[in-house]
């Protein structure tokens, strides 16, 4: 099922923390009726409590406020924390939240990953920002680098459709929001969501499509990057027509394993002319890409078999040449001076014995789509939250 681009948006592009929280922050306290969240993690520290306090004091001047959680990346909220927001009229949700085994979280695999906002129907944050302070500078040398993009215009009505329809088992009563579909700038825009329906690859489209059609210039900068053999082969076969090809993957992973299935494909695009640079400064935690001088993406969806055949995702797909031209200019900086560049010389030592694990990880993923549907599909459900403050760390659930 494929939506319309449609024109007449602004977009404004926030990078990491200090940029993405004091304007959505900003636009929760200005909330006049509604405040619909999307996110994989809130934590309880600075960054978590002040949205705490935020959404409580939208409830409290009667904004309907619904908070949609992820049941794996924020299984160790508090219940105390929970209950300040619910107490004060906040709906908390969880999306499958299932029992620990063993202290262990289960819950791996069909993860609600996307990071919506929505307030009153008028206004919308998309992008990769969870909310906790390692999106912040001050954090330290582990601090993500991150985006996310804020929107007026026709297509926050696409967005408030997509967390309205996820959030209708628990919406009582149902929204009656009426977006606003007025012109507030000339860019076209789509908002793309994954799910494990009928838009089960619908990101992964937007790519395939976007890399065919390249002429001059696709760069890409993404934080898990482990695609299936369709994008690798269209990079490839990108780079093989002239196309200035760019990869900016993570050179201080928070996650070492990640880096090490990325290098196992270097190989593969190198010798065809990709150019790939290894972010050094901070851990990458980036989701954005642009192909020539007009398309762009922003958004949660990683590069990875997790986020191309699992998770719930949301990227924005955006045709306008001063957006993508910005983030050109931000990408070219952080490729230049704060990247390292791998060269295929560099990757051939040792290739010896990297070789059987490379003929192995090129198969393997070139089969993932097909083994991924072995899987089993749960329903997306998101369960009310009941909080019992005696219990800590674990949600319990109330009636959906």
């Amino acid at each position: 099922m494929n939506r319309p681009w449609l024109e007449g948006n602004s977009v404004q592009l926030l990078i990491n923390g200090e940029q993405y929280y004091p304007r959505v922050f900003e636009a929760m306290a200005q909330a006049r009726e509604e405040i619909l969240l999307e996110t994989f993690i809130i934590f309880d520290d600075k960054v978590g409590q002040q949205l705490q306090q935020v959404l409580i004091a939208a409830a409290g001047r009667g904004v309907r406020v619904e908070v949609a959680v992820d049941g794996y990346g924020t299984a160790d909220l508090p219940d105390a924390f929970i209950s300040a927001m619910t107490d004060a009229g906040v709906n908390f949700h969880a999306f499958d939240p299932q029992p620990r085994l063993a202290g262990m979280r289960t819950n791996l695999f069909r993860r609600l990953h996307r990071k919506i906002v929505v307030i009153d129907g008028q206004r919308a944050f998309i992008g990769g920002i969870n909310y906790s302070a390692d999106h912040l500078g001050d954090y330290g040398p582990m601090a993500k680098q991150d985006y996310a993009v804020e929107v007026t215009g026709p297509v926050v009505a696409q967005v408030h459709a997509t967390s309205r329809r996820l959030m209708s088992p628990v919406l009582q009563p149902p929204s009656e929001v009426r977006p606003v579909t007025e012109p507030t700038g000339a860019i076209t825009a789509v908002l793309v969501e994954r799910d494990n329906g009928q838009r089960s690859t619908a990101i992964e489209a937007q790519y395939l499509q976007a890399f065919r059609a390249a002429r001059q210039r696709i760069v890409v900068a993404n934080a898990y990057f482990f695609p299936g053999y369709r994008l690798l082969r269209e990079l490839r076969n990108a780079a093989r027509r002239g196309v200035a090809v760019t990869l900016i993957l993570q050179g201080q992973p928070d996650m070492r394993w990640v880096r090490a299935l990325s290098r196992l494909l270097y190989n593969y695009l190198l010798r065809d002319g990709v150019r790939i640079h290894e972010y050094c400064s901070r851990p990458l935690h980036g989701k954005v890409a642009l192909v020539d001088d007009q398309w762009a993406t922003v958004g949660s969806s990683n590069l990875d078999p997790l986020s191309l055949s699992f998770n719930l995702e949301a990227n924005l797909f955006i045709r306008d040449r001063g957006f993508n031209q910005q983030l050109h200019q931000h990408l070219q900086a952080l490729a230049s001076e704060q990247c390292k560049s791998v060269t295929l010389e560099r990757m051939i030592r040792g290739y010896w014995w990297r070789a059987p694990l490379i003929f192995l990880c090129f198969h393997a993923i070139r089969h993932f789509p097909r083994i991924a549907g072995w899987f089993p599909a749960h329903r997306q459900r998101l369960r009310s939250v009941q909080p019992e403050v005696e219990a800590h760390g674990d949600f319990h659930e109330g009636q959906t």
